[in-house]
């Protein structure tokens, strides 16, 4: 898939900070990542895995709000509830459920919601993904040397 490069986005650095905790850094924010004691964490911040369904939950309501303000309808609220179920066999998701919960009326909220899901980023990525390439060494130590590991 051709990608394109003139978009220079923050690079984003996740370090370990003892046990199945990591702080996750970028852009100027930081963000705890951790795993339940039931997998050996201590619980203090969402699983990396919940970050997808955060970022799924967080995008398409950006985007519902935004989709909402190019057909002209009218948003006072907007909800968005994210279940994910995992892959049989698979350390990976399956499945997502999503809802939108608002005051607007569902006759005028469904095409937001449709317009909304073909602009959120997140849901793109989701359905779409990408190809993933990794290095050896910090992002800044010039060119890359690749680790062939599949996508």
């Amino acid at each position: 898939m051709p990608i394109d490069e003139s978009h220079d986005y923050a690079v984003w650095t996740a370090e370990w900070r003892g046990g199945m905790s990591a702080d996750v850094s970028g852009r100027g924010h930081t963000v705890r990542v951790d795993e339940p004691p039931e997998f050996g964490g201590d619980d203090t911040g969402p699983m990396p895995t919940e970050m997808i369904v955060i970022a799924l939950a967080s995008c398409m309501c950006i985007a519902i709000a935004w989709a909402a303000g190019k057909r002209r309808v009218r948003l006072d609220d907007v909800k968005v509830h994210v279940r994910p179920y995992r892959a049989v066999g698979e350390p990976r998701h399956g499945a997502y459920d999503l809802w939108v919960e608002s005051s607007t009326p569902a006759e005028d909220l469904d095409p937001v919601v449709e317009l909304a899901a073909r602009y959120c980023w997140v849901t793109n990525t989701i359905r779409n993904p990408p190809e993933i390439r990794y290095h050896l060494g910090a992002p800044d130590q010039g060119t890359p040397t690749n680790v062939e590991r599949g996508a």
